[in-house]
C-alpha cells in the first residue's frame, strides 16, 4: 500500500479528519543507534492538544513501526504507542515513544512493552542541504505488484535531468514524469513538471526520492511509490522487503 494511502487511514483511527487544524511532519533522525526516518500527521482537538497518528523506519533494515498517540497543548509533551500494525486499537503495543515535539524537533525515550527504557531517539524537521549533492543514477526496482525505473543527474546542487516511470502489472497502467525544471526547497532538491513534484532528501547513507500531486501524469491505478537510492546508485522501495 501507498505511503499516503495507509497514512491516511491510521489518521483516520482517531476520528474524522477536520478540515483544517491537521498538520503533518516528516523528521530524519535516529531511533537509539540507528538511523531512522518519522512521519506523523495530526489533528487538532478542540482543548489545543492534537490527535496523532504515523510510523516511523528505521532505515538500515527498513523495520516499520506505526505509531499513534497525542501532544499536549502546551509544552508540547507526546505520548505514542507502538505497534506492528496500522490497527492498534485492541492490540497489545509493542513500545510506546514519550518525549516532547515542538520547534520542529521531537526526541524523547522508547520504552519496551513493559514499560522498560529502551533507547533514546531524536527527530528533525531539518534535513541535509544539498547543494554539494552530484550523482547520475538509473536504477529499477520493484515486485510482482510494482515497477519502477528511475534515471536523474545532478551535479553541485543543480538538476541536469530527470525521469521516473512506473507501472502496475496488474492493471498496466504506468506513471512518466519527465522533469528538468528545478524549483528551491530547504534540506533537499525539488524538481517539477507542472503541478508534479520530486523530491530528493538526504539521509546519510542514502537519499530518499518522493513524489507528490502527479496523478495527472499517471493511468487511474498507477501511482509512484517511494525510493532509496544508495551511494552505488542502487535503489529500492522505501517500504519493508518481504
Amino acid at each position: 500500500m501507498k505511503l499516503a494511502v495507509f497514512l491516511a487511514a491510521i489518521a483516520l483511527q482517531g476520528g474524522v479528519l477536520a478540515q483544517d487544524g491537521t498538520e503533518s511532519r516528516e523528521m530524519i533522525g535516529h531511533m537509539g543507534s540507528r538511523s531512522a526516518l518519522i512521519v506523523l500527521h495530526a489533528t487538532q482537538r478542540p482543548d489545543g492538544g492534537w490527535q496523532m497518528a504515523g510510523e516511523y523506519l528505521v532505515l538500515p533494515t527498513l523495520v516499520r513501526r506505526y505509531l499513534e498517540g497525542e501532544r499536549g497543548p502546551e509544552l508540547g509533551a507526546t505520548t505514542l504507542k507502538e505497534g506492528t500494525s496500522a490497527i492498534l486499537f485492541g492490540r497489545l503495543p509493542t513500545g510506546e515513544l514519550r518525549g516532547t515535539l515542538r520547534d520542529g524537533v521531537f526526541k524523547g525515550t522508547r520504552y519496551g512493552s513493559g514499560g522498560q527504557e529502551r533507547e533514546r531517539f531524536e527527530f528533525s524537521e531539518n534535513f541535509p542541504a544539498m547543494g554539494g549533492y552530484s550523482a547520475k543514477v538509473r536504477c529499477e526496482t520493484g515486485d510482482e505488484r510494482y515497477a519502477s525505473t528511475l534515471e536523474y543527474a545532478v551535479e553541485a546542487g543543480k538538476l541536469k535531468t530527470l525521469e521516473w516511470r512506473s507501472r502496475v502489472p496488474s492493471s498496466g497502467h504506468q506513471c512518466f514524469v519527465k522533469a528538468s525544471e528545478q524549483q528551491p526547497v530547504k534540506g533537499g532538491l525539488k524538481a517539477v513538471a507542472g503541478s508534479c513534484a520530486v523530491t530528493l532528501r538526504d539521509l546519510g547513507e542514502q537519499v530518499k526520492v518522493s513524489a507528490e500531486n502527479c496523478a495527472s501524469l499517471c493511468g487511474s491505478e498507477a501511482y509512484l511509490e517511494s525510493l532509496l537510492v544508495d551511494r552505488r546508485g542502487h535503489c529500492r522501495l522505501l517500504r519493508p522487503e518481504r
